[in-house]
């Protein structure tokens, strides 16, 4: 079953924190959720590697790791695939509304949230007892009022301070209660302040680059840029540029993390990028396309790099040795009718057959004839979702 954030599981344990009081909240290990779409899980436990987190584990969904508090925006700050990071509170067995308030309840809220602490509550419920989600939001909120009204002395809350988002999940009769860092998801960089119709999330997009095994080296082309966000996503990837450094975070205005936790871990992300001179390119049909692709890239920083022009995929051809083609062209489901998509399918299968043999090609579909019309069977599929659409990611590496 899958929920918006992915999945969640149970059998976590519930971390201690450090006494009220002390200088250094969470002294203890901290775990980490990170929902991504699915098919993405691999590439998102291979990342928080990369940021030596401990204990990482991917299932079906999500990652998990454990980490510390610096690594909060460490995560935030850089991972490519993962949708957002939740930090876990507790895991508990609730099969009635009493077992869910006093297990929230015993949770010591007044260590994670301030007394001017906004704390709203979502969730969902799967397989379980208690299957009323706006139910057990109440008995969230009132278990979480009651615990930081006696802590701090308050009949009532004022909530008009920082965003403590709490996020509960209930899978068959265990509860796992949750704070997201993140605010907006991770996949809005903050370059993508206008689409085109049916945009690819940034997570996506920067998966797809990532599968290709593009490393910035070889010539890089998107022939149904779009809005150009496959194209964006290449260049942060070849400049190996943290892709939110541009955006905010709900997690800043927690008071037990400090600004300087952030501006170490910018600082850190900052000295890790490269400097140099790449080959990426973008072209679409349509010139209002290419007009938002330029400008998103401006967004991102990374116009001098990337470039995007009025071009017909049909037609597309490099004459270079060697390269990749990395593109989301239409499904036939929204943009276009399902024969017309083929015809495209077919034409565009004719240009790629013109490229030097060096050129490696992804496209991704949810056409369950794309090979058929294209021309040619893939070396390699992997299932992904572009939304709540279930796609292949065709690669074509031998010529």
């Amino acid at each position: 079953m899958v929920c918006p954030d992915g999945f969640i599981i149970p059998g976590l344990l519930i971390y201690t924190p450090a006494p009220p009081g002390s200088t250094e909240v969470f002294m203890n290990q901290l775990q980490f959720f990170v929902p991504t779409l699915f098919g993405l899980e691999g590439l998102a436990a291979d990342e928080l590697r990369r940021l030596n987190l401990a204990d990482v584990r991917a299932e079906n969904g999500h990652v998990l790791c454990t980490g510390r508090p610096g690594d909060i925006p460490r995560l935030n700050l850089n991972l490519r695939t993962g949708e957002r990071v939740l930090l876990v509170l507790g895991s508990f067995h609730t099969p009635d509304f009493d077992a869910l308030f006093e297990g929230v309840k015993a949770i010591p809220w007044e260590e994670y949230l301030p007394r001017t602490a906004a704390f709203p509550v979502k969730g969902h419920s799967l397989n379980s007892a208690l299957h009323s989600v706006p139910a057990c939001q109440s008995i969230v909120k009132k278990a979480v009022a009651a615990r930081l009204g006696r802590a701090y002395g308050l009949e009532t809350l004022p909530e008009n301070g920082p965003l403590f988002q709490i996020q509960f999940s209930i899978m068959r009769d265990t509860a796992m209660i949750m704070l997201d860092t993140s605010g907006a998801g991770l996949h809005k960089r903050g370059y993508r302040a206008v689409g085109v119709v049916a945009p690819l999330r940034e997570t996506l997009a920067a998966a797809m680059v990532m599968l290709s095994q593009y490393r910035g080296k070889d010539p890089f082309c998107d022939p149904f840029c779009g809005s150009g966000t496959i194209a964006i996503e290449a260049a942060l990837i070849a400049r190996n540029r943290a892709p939110g450094l541009d955006r905010s975070f709900s997690a800043q205005k927690w008071p037990w993390l400090s600004s300087q936790a952030w501006m170490d871990a910018a600082s850190e992300a900052m000295d890790k990028e490269f400097d140099g001179q790449y080959d990426i390119w973008g072209g679409d049909i349509d010139p209002k396309a290419v007009e938002i692709a330029r400008s998103n890239a401006e967004k991102a920083g990374v116009d001098d790099v990337v470039r995007f022009e009025v071009a017909d995929a049909t037609r597309f051809h490099r004459s270079e040795p060697y390269g990749r083609v990395v593109t989301n062209p239409p499904y036939g489901e929204r943009i276009m009718e399902k024969k017309e998509a083929e015809g495209l399918y077919a034409s565009f299968g004719q240009a790629v057959r013109g490229l030097p043999a060096g050129w490696r090609v992804s496209v991704l579909s949810s056409h369950t004839e794309f090979e058929r019309t294209f021309g040619r069977t893939a070396d390699k599929k992997r299932k992904l979702y572009n939304g709540m659409i279930k796609c292949d990611l065709f690669q074509y590496h031998k010529r």
